[in-house]
C-alpha cells in the first residue's frame, strides 16, 4: 500500500509583515496617488484618482505602466498625442515621478491611529515586525525616518527594488523571512491595504489580513472619512470589504487598530493544525 504524510505547523506566530502607506502611515494612501495624477497631468493627459489608484501596491514604474494600459487612459493619450503610450513614455513619467514623490512624502507620513499600540502588543508576544513596500529605497528612507521619529521602527524593511519583482510576487515577503530569521512561512501574517499586497502574502504561503478603510480601497484621509455620512461610509466599507474578500484575504478589518482579534484567531487555528 502507498501512503502520503503531511507535516503540520502548530507553533507560534513568528512574524507580522506590514505594508507602509495606507497600513501603518498615510491614512488613505494619499502620497503616491496624488503624484500619479500629477505625472499624467504633466503629459497633458488627466487621470482620475480612481485610475491612479487602480494598480496600487506595485513597484512605482510598473504602476505607471499599468495606468497607461487602462482603456480610458489610452483613449485620452491617443487624443492628446496622436498615438498610444509607449514604454519610453512610461520611463519619462517614472523619472518625473521620483523627485515629486520624494518631495511630498513627509507631508503624508503621520502614523495611522493605533499603529504604535498594535506594534507593542505584537512585540510583547515575541513576534518580529517586517515590512514591504512598492516605494524605492530612497523614498523608503524618508518614511523610515519619519516613522522612527514617531516611535515606529520595524525589524526589517524590503522594497520592491530590492527583489527580482514586486507585488503580487512573494519575493519581498520571503526576503523578510530571511532577514528576520523566521523558520516557517506558515508562522507569518501579512497585513496590507491593497489587493496586490494581500496577494503577495498569499503567494508567499502566509496568513493575510486586508485593511479595508485606512488605505487604497477607500482612499480618503482620516478627517474626510470621518466626515462622511454614515450611509456613505457603509457603502464604501461594503465595496472595500468585497474587494478584499474576492482577492482571498483570510481576514478583513477596517484599520491596523482592529487586527488583534484576527491575530488571536490565527494563532488558535495554527495551534489546531490549520494551515494558511
Amino acid at each position: 500500500m502507498n501512503f502520503s504524510y503531511k507535516r503540520t505547523y502548530r507553533g507560534s506566530i513568528e512574524a507580522v509583515l506590514l505594508d507602509w502607506a495606507g497600513t501603518t502611515m498615510d491614512f488613505g494612501c494619499m502620497a503616491p496617488a496624488v503624484v500619479f495624477v500629477q505625472v499624467y497631468k504633466n503629459q497633458n493627459v488627466p487621470i482620475t484618482m480612481e485610475e491612479a489608484r487602480a494598480p496600487m501596491g506595485a513597484h512605482k514604474r510598473v504602476h505607471i505602466q499599468k495606468i497607461s494600459q487602462l482603456d480610458t487612459v489610452r483613449r485620452r493619450w491617443q487624443e492628446v498625442h496622436g498615438r498610444l503610450p509607449t514604454d519610453d513614455d512610461v520611463g519619462v513619467m517614472f523619472a518625473d515621478f521620483v523627485p515629486l514623490q520624494l518631495k511630498c512624502l513627509s507631508d503624508y507620513s503621520e502614523l495611522i491611529p493605533g499603529t504604535l499600540d498594535i506594534i507593542e502588543q505584537l512585540r510583547s508576544r515575541g513576534m518580529k515586525i517586517g515590512s514591504t513596500t512598492g516605494y524605492l529605497p530612497d523614498m523608503m528612507e524618508i518614511n523610515r525616518k519619519d516613522a522612527e521619529r514617531q516611535g515606529y521602527k520595524p525589524d526589517s524593511t524590503v522594497c520592491a527594488g530590492d527583489v527580482p519583482a514586486g507585488r503580487p510576487y512573494p519575493y519581498m515577503c520571503l526576503q523578510n523571512v530571511m532577514n528576520l530569521g523566521v523558520t516557517m512561512v506558515q508562522s507569518c501574517v501579512k497585513i496590507d491595504d491593497t489587493v496586490p499586497g494581500v496577494e503577495e502574502g498569499l503567494n508567499a504561503g502566509m496568513w493575510t489580513i486586508g485593511l479595508a478603510i485606512s488605505g487604497n480601497e477607500v482612499g480618503l484621509p482620516l478627517k474626510e472619512w470621518e466626515a462622511l455620512p454614515a450611509e456613505e461610509q457603509a457603502l464604501k466599507r461594503e465595496r472595500a470589504y468585497r474587494r478584499m474578500e474576492q482577492c482571498g484575504a483570510h481576514y478583513i478589518v477596517d484599520t491596523i487598530a482592529d487586527i488583534m482579534p484576527c491575530i488571536d484567531d490565527i494563532q488558535a487555528r495554527i495551534h489546531r493544525g490549520e494551515g494558511s
